[in-house]
């Protein structure tokens, strides 16, 4: 496996496999080794020895990891962290109590669109037409408590 010819090629596609790879990932993981693969099927079709190339492949592919995790960072603290995924969206956002929430039980508040079964966090009983926040979702229940 010493050709150089062999070689060309093998840089060539795992330099498009990384590319492609990158681009169903996120996080600039795969774009150095693709990088490095670039630079090692440069030297490969100037001919320069097996050795050489793979010295070169893991030195750029380094090199341009260390200057890409920078950016990486940067651009993982500008997303925003994701919100509630199904139920656990409701947390945080405030009701309307339908039916009295007695002490122990349960009762109906709507939030939003959607109506839902919720019970008090603190066990206290929370009148009809009391505006509450979603602190909780266990299952089928919202476990509230009293905006104010």
């Amino acid at each position: 496996m010493d050709d150089p010819d062999v070689w060309r090629w093998i840089w060539l596609v795992l330099a498009v496999v990384a590319g492609l790879g990158e681009m169903a990932t996120t996080g600039f993981f795969l774009v150095p080794f693709s990088i490095g693969a670039v630079a090692a099927a440069v030297l490969a079709f100037l001919g320069v020895g097996v050795a050489w190339q793979f010295l070169t492949f893991a030195l750029v592919s380094v090199a341009v990891f260390a200057a890409l995790r920078p950016l990486a960072h940067r651009l993982d603290r500008s997303i925003p962290p994701a919100q509630g995924v199904g139920a656990k969206r409701l947390v945080g956002m405030q009701g309307v109590v339908l039916e009295e929430i007695p002490p122990g039980d349960f009762g109906m508040i709507r939030v939003g669109a959607e109506q839902w079964r919720a019970e008090s966090i603190d066990g206290h009983p929370i009148p009809a037409g009391s505006t509450v926040t979603v602190r909780d979702v266990r299952g089928t229940r919202a476990r509230v408590e009293p905006s104010s």
